[in-house]
């Protein structure tokens, strides 16, 4: 197993190469990069998430309106590569070139992106002034709680209840709990939140929970016991919408796998020599049956992440990284985009080395060195 971890990691290292050369040549050559993002800040035409990144850092409009100054010092009229430069001076745009590293050939800034990031070192952000890993740091606190407790309490509900339909596949109790998940799995989970706010976030009958934030303003002040209370506080209702549409699928195909399982050979083996059920189903079935489950685990880890969580963050006020993506794509924040997609990418392709790892443990059959992988 030693030998097959290290061969996996040495992997990681072309792979996590081949997405980011790939991204960093797909955003080079997309319009509307940060020097137009600028520009248009200056201009008054930026987009409402421009804006918002500017702001939220509290440095993006300081930096705006003194570049504004600068440019507008200058009235004359000039031909420029960028939308919206008309009437600046070709110096002052070239001063944004330099601020932003795009006075360096393609090639120069790829391979210092590879150097600095080779390192962690992402640098700062374009329109925050806010070292990336500080940013970074700052928001994972919020999308790893959303991930994890959700992905946890999603799997504590779909494997029982799966297993339970498989062997009591065709009753009233399968029959009617498949109706209640494809119903629930119809709804939307921003939908959901939405409806959890209305009934007990104050919207418009109780005010049973918090509406914004991960803890309280005098989280720091409580007590350890009162700190946990009040953390799972702020996280039940974005946890309980995020749950709620997701474990349908799991549910199913628990299910599924294990009435594939119960009907070969070697169950019907066990139970002729009049092995327990439970020690059938716990002692035999269910390694064979949760092979699949498991593979999926860090899909659905880093999916709840990384993407389902990103309409929640919204609409609860959580301020993740799922949000943070996107506002840097929306404003062309190139360091922090490819950070949070590198850090993206890599956590994912640990969390798939975790998973083969699981399934040896699961099973000890299982041996991917003799198998050549």
């Amino acid at each position: 197993m030693t030998t097959y971890i290290i061969r996996r990691l040495l992997l990681i290292i072309p792979t996590l190469l081949g997405i980011m050369t790939l991204n960093f040549l797909i955003v080079q050559a997309a319009p509307g990069g940060p020097v137009e993002q600028m520009i248009a800040r200056l201009s008054g035409t930026a987009v409402d998430a421009t804006s918002r990144v500017g702001g939220a850092g509290g440095g993006g409009d300081v930096v705006a309106q003194g570049e504004m100054n600068k440019g507008a010092s200058s009235g004359s009229a000039v031909n420029s590569k960028y939308r919206g430069a008309q009437g600046l001076d070709p110096e002052f745009i070239k001063e944004l070139e330099q601020m932003f590293g795009f006075d360096k050939p393609l090639h120069e800034r790829y391979f210092d992106m590879l150097k600095n990031y080779a390192t962690f070192d992402f640098g700062k952000s374009y329109f925050r002034d806010v070292n990336v890993v500080d940013l970074v740091m700052e928001k994972l606190p919020v999308s790893i709680s959303l991930g994890l407790w959700t992905t946890l309490i999603i799997y504590l509900i779909s494997i029982p209840l799966g297993i339970r339909k498989a062997v009591r596949d065709g009753s009233h109790f399968d029959v009617w709990t498949s109706t209640v998940v494809i119903f629930l799995h119809a709804i939307p989970s921003f939908l959901f939140a939405v409806l959890l706010i209305l009934l007990f976030a104050g919207g418009e009958y109780f005010s049973w929970f918090p509406l914004r934030g991960l803890v309280s303003d005098n989280w720091a002040e409580l007590s350890w016991p009162a700190r946990i209370a009040d953390y799972f506080w702020h996280m039940a209702l974005p946890i309980t919408a995020m749950v709620v549409g997701g474990f349908a699928s799991l549910t199913m195909l628990t299910k599924n796998s294990f009435i594939d399982e119960l009907g070969k050979q070697y169950v019907l083996t066990a139970r002729a020599k009049g092995l327990p059920e439970n020690r059938v189903l716990y002692g035999h079935v269910f390694r064979n049956a949760m092979l699949i489950v498991i593979a999926g685990f860090p899909a659905a880890f880093i999916g709840m992440i990384f993407t389902s969580a990103l309409l929640i963050e919204v609409i609860f006020s959580l301020d993740g990284l799922g949000l943070l993506g996107f506002e840097a794509a929306m404003s062309r924040d190139y360091p922090v985009m490819f950070a949070t997609l590198y850090i993206f990418t890599l956590i994912g392709l640990i969390m798939n080395l975790v998973s083969d790892v699981i399934y040896m443990l699961v099973d000890p059959r299982i041996d991917f060195n003799e198998q050549g992988n």
